[in-house]
């Protein structure tokens, strides 16, 4: 017969009343500070500034929703910039399926567009210390006036060579050439 495991000094996730029912590891403790960038499909020009600021609050409730906690969102026409604490119990790239799913899904459903809305596949994540968070808030703040001297392409390819990430040019956030 095998031996019964004690089961009692086993890490189990706990739920938190604090954090919305999320789960968490009791003893763990992180900070993890995440801008992610992605842009519209085919780059084209769709986010108006009549309805930016409320997809930018369904976006902030997405993550909140989540569990995470919205730091700074700002954007342009064609892409958009989010800085966010990621909690550790919610992966990144569920997170980012849920933001770009749900406000996709409302963009069309308020009919803010001739068409069907959709984002562009996939999407940048660069990580952050405490100390950069000032200096990439005003970053992210400051995108109109940012862009009006780096194209969208220029800052992306920046991100990437900046960070040390091999990339392919073929799937970068390239505009439609027509």
């Amino acid at each position: 017969m095998g031996k019964m495991m004690d089961t009692r000094f086993l890490l189990r996730p706990v739920r938190d009343a604090r954090s919305s029912g999320h789960l968490f590891m009791s003893n763990t403790y992180t900070q993890i500070h995440i801008q992610a960038v992605f842009a519209v499909q085919n780059r084209l020009s769709l986010i108006s500034a009549k309805w930016e600021d409320r997809l930018y609050q369904n976006i902030a409730g997405i993550i909140r929703k989540n569990g995470h906690k919205l730091l700074a969102i700002n954007g342009m026409p064609d892409h958009i910039h989010i800085l966010f604490g990621l909690r550790p119990s919610h992966s990144l790239s569920d997170l980012m399926q849920d933001i770009k799913g749900d406000s996709s899904k409302w963009i069309n459903q308020n009919k803010f567009t001739l068409g069907r809305f959709s984002w562009k596949e996939g999407y940048g994540a660069f990580s952050y210390s405490k100390s950069q968070i000032k200096n990439v808030t005003e970053y992210i703040i400051n995108q109109k006036q940012h862009h009006t001297k780096h194209t969208f392409l220029h800052e992306y390819e920046k991100f990437l060579t900046d960070f040390e990430i091999d990339y392919d040019e073929r799937y970068i956030f390239k505009a439609v050439s027509g």
